[in-house]
């Protein structure tokens, strides 16, 4: 019974031993015959378009810049709006303290009343005096009279009264004369010290009318809709450190721009296009936009304008390379495009139809000409092919592959490649 049961078991360990020999020798031979593992990408027939691709920055097309007042002196910044806040027409942006000023309309008022009050007192004295003026012509009227009755020549007045006579005619003529010259430069006076004095209050009106523009200013207003962009105030930071934007309680200087207002109605792209890449764009050419903090949707845009003249860019190292300004209009934009924004700006500068594109990952050069691994039942086709154009991430191909053949998107091990062509 013993014996039987181990001739059993001994059996059994032989059976499956052979299965598991059996097994791994079959597990092995698949493993000889599957291509190895890797990334792969299909011959595609399409159209083919080949582009530049530049980064560039959203910018408005239009922006207004809220200034501080002028001949206000020096404000602080009472209250601000906050940086990238949207805004109507008629919102107030920016309101400065108007302590100062209004101590200054008071100082303006104070002085006005009394401008009007010395005006109102010249021209007091100057009634008084043309009324005392009067009195002394009449009354030398009146004396010029009365010498020349007496001058009359009577039989019986002597030669010697008759001259006396004559001599008080003329000096009282004189007297009139000299009163009526009185006069007239009395008035003269007058009419200049109420004129200088009506001149010094039209100064302190002027002043008091550009005092309360000045306050009326105080108070800045969006002209149109827009996002609050606080522009830089020079004043701060220390003399090693970056400078930082406008905020309450900053002082500011008269004139000074505090914040630019960016219309969100339209926007445009501005990018740096390299000299090697000049002939290839032109204005009118389509591109695509995708703006780094608005990954979910792309942008449709057209070059619209490309600068004359290169510029030196010596931050690139050396030697420096020279970039064009290119400006692309944005033809679908949102309020998710903001100014200040980076974007990937994709120009499509030529187009194939109908043609075979593969990745540029998929082709290699081996002995100097183009070619590709294609997978082939359980290895792979070392395969030479024309390349008729070589975009960034495709490239045309015109012989050697067909529609639907899959690629190796790197190079295969020597032993999975079964051979050229």
């Amino acid at each position: 019974m013993t014996r039987e049961f181990t001739r059993r078991w001994w059996r059994a360990g032989v059976t499956l031993a052979v299965l598991v020999f059996l097994a791994g020798a079959g597990l092995f031979a698949v493993s000889r015959r599957a291509a190895p593992v890797l990334p792969t990408s299909e011959v595609t027939r399409g159209d083919f378009v080949d582009v530049v691709e530049l980064r560039g920055e959203i910018r408005p097309v239009r922006s207004v810049v809220l200034t501080a007042p002028t001949q206000a002196g020096e404000l602080r910044i009472l209250k601000l709006a906050k940086n990238n806040a949207t805004v109507k027409p008629g919102d107030v942006v920016v309101e400065f303290d108007p302590t100062m000023l209004s101590r200054q309309r008071q100082e303006r008022m104070s002085e006005l009343r009394q401008a009007d009050a010395e005006i109102e007192q010249s021209m007091a004295e100057a009634r008084i005096l043309a009324e005392q003026n009067r009195t002394t012509l009449m009354r030398s009227k009146y004396d010029v009279d009365r010498a020349a009755l007496d001058l009359v020549e009577r039989d019986f007045l002597a030669r010697l009264t008759i001259e006396r006579a004559r001599l008080s005619l003329d000096d009282a003529r004189q007297r009139l004369l000299a009163v009526e010259e009185k006069i007239r430069s009395d008035q003269t006076a007058s009419a200049a010290t109420i004129a200088a004095r009506q001149r010094r209050r039209a100064k302190v009106q002027q002043d008091l009318d550009l005092t309360e523009q000045s306050l009326a200013a105080l108070q800045l207003r969006a002209p149109s809709a827009g996002i609050v962009s606080l522009m830089t105030n020079y004043n701060s930071g220390g003399p090693m450190g970056p400078s930082q934007d406008f905020r309450e309680g900053d002082s500011v200087w008269s004139g000074a721009g505090v914040v630019e207002l960016p219309e969100l109605s339209s926007v445009l792209l501005t990018a740096r296009l390299e000299e090697s890449d000049r002939s290839r764009v032109e204005v009118g050419q389509a591109a695509v936009v995708r703006a780094d903090a608005v990954p979910d949707r792309e942008y449709s845009a057209k070059v619209a304008g490309i600068s004359i003249l290169a510029r030196v860019d010596f931050s690139s190292g050396w030697p420096p390379s020279r970039d064009f300004d290119v400006k692309l209009a944005m033809a679908d934009a949102d309020l998710k495009l903001r100014p200040g924004m980076s974007a990937v700006v994709r120009i499509g500068v030529g187009r194939l139809a109908s043609v075979l594109l593969a990745p540029v990952e998929a082709l290699s050069l081996v002995n100097g000409r183009p070619t590709v691994y294609r997978l082939a039942g359980s290895g792979y086709v070392e395969q030479t092919v024309e390349v008729i154009r070589r975009g960034k991430e495709q490239v045309v191909i015109g012989k050697g592959v067909a529609p639907g053949d899959r690629l190796a998107l790197k190079k295969p091990p020597a032993s999975a490649i079964r051979g050229g062509q």
